[in-house]
């Protein structure tokens, strides 16, 4: 009972700060900053080249939220809605930076990749979370952009090529060549580790 009160209290304090928002109140707009700044971050290092652009991101798209909170309806989750503002952010700056990491084309066959490819470690060890963040930010933007939609956003190829303006076969290819490149990555990191 007391996990559930506690959680009836998060949610009327959360819509207490919506509220403010709603009403331009600048301190309400700081203690929503405040909670979600964090785990906004983090959203935008997936899609960034660095914590310098990820920072960008974040600031943009809390414009964005505050630009767009009066469409929050109170239905489901506010932290998803508002992650999804975020996301679509992160993508739009993708696609106008477009020109210096072009994803890769069609040409590429999937075939190219065997099954035993498309997973990241095969279970091969355990591995520290950091390092796997970490690795997923070594991979180049196009790569990191399409694994962080499937994997971690759990968008369809469909969904990933619509947002990025590619084809379904690019978003394969692309997602692919990234878990190819994160085993290598985590392999070498383990090797290094324990090796």
């Amino acid at each position: 009972m007391l996990n559930s009160e506690s959680e009836d209290i998060k949610k009327i304090k959360l819509k207490s700060i919506i509220e403010g928002c709603l009403r331009n109140d600048n301190k309400s707009q700081y203690q929503l900053y405040k909670l979600y700044y964090s785990n906004m971050t983090n959203v935008c290092l997936r899609y960034a080249k660095d914590r310098e652009e990820a920072n960008d991101f974040v600031q943009e798209g809390f414009i964005k939220l505050f630009n767009n909170l009066a469409r929050y309806e109170f239905k489901g989750s506010f932290e998803g809605w508002m992650r999804r503002i975020f996301v679509n952010n992160a993508i739009d700056n993708i696609r106008r930076k477009k020109k210096n990491h072009l994803l890769i084309g069609e040409d590429e066959k999937l075939d190219a990749f065997s099954e035993k490819q498309m997973d990241v470690l095969d279970g091969e060890a355990e591995l520290d979370p950091k390092l796997v963040v970490e690795a997923i930010q070594k991979l180049t933007p196009a790569y990191k952009a399409v694994f962080s939609l499937y994997v971690i956003e759990e968008y369809s190829h469909k969904e990933v090529a619509e947002m990025l303006n590619i084809s379904v076969g690019t978003s394969k290819s692309n997602l692919a060549k990234a878990k190819q490149n994160l085993r290598k990555i985590l392999k070498d990191a383990y090797d290094k580790t324990y090796g």
